[in-house]
């Protein structure tokens, strides 16, 4: 048996990813956000979705950019943490011991203990009630060399202890269970 509820927004797991924004270090910024996702593969766009009373809103606002970075188990406190405090009191990334890396594409800094840093220019604002979305494509992505699989060459992001959030709670993500494709890869021949 099922139950009715009301409408809402229960598609979950999501990242947990911290945004990072600001064009000079006196404005740099730190909003966690899991409304966030792909929207296009090429070109690569992604989109967060943000309360405009968030003081990040209006600095992602003014200078059009911002950085995704995503999370780990580590990083666990520290997203937390910049989720439920304004940047209008702190200062995030001392509070938090986070380092403000200098981007490749934007002005707005990476946050250089993340495993990936995805550099993104705003393209369109759209309004949808409680949050608006900012629509943005990417314009680079930075990735930490020690995920990197020394036998395939591949980046392997789930060495890093990603970060996962689910109806407000975090989790670490569990073992792999498959690769795309894999239900319909033919079996090798013994």
């Amino acid at each position: 048996m099922k139950q009715d509820w009301k409408p809402g927004t229960m598609i979950y797991p999501l990242p947990a990813v911290m945004i990072s924004c600001g064009s000079k270090p006196e404005e740099y910024n730190i909003l966690t956000v899991s409304w966030v996702g792909t929207i296009c593969s090429n070109p690569p766009m992604c989109y967060i979705s943000v309360r405009p009373e968030r003081h990040s809103y209006e600095i992602i606002k003014r200078n059009m950019e911002f950085v995704i970075n995503l999370t780990t188990e580590k990083l666990a406190y520290a997203t937390d943490w910049c989720g439920v405090r304004s940047g209008k009191n702190f200062n995030k990334f001392q509070e938090m011991k986070l380092t403000p890396g200098k981007a490749s594409m934007i002005e707005a800094p990476i946050i250089e203990e993340s495993p990936l840093n995805i550099e993104c220019r705003v393209k369109e604002i759209i309004s949808l009630g409680s949050h608006d979305m900012f629509i943005a494509e990417v314009l680079n992505v930075k990735a930490d060399e020690q995920f990197m699989d020394a036998e395939t060459g591949k980046f392997d992001l789930q060495q890093a202890g990603l970060l996962a959030y689910v109806h407000g709670n975090y989790y670490g993500l569990g073992k792999s269970i498959g690769k795309f494709g894999w239900s319909v890869q033919k079996k090798k021949k013994s």
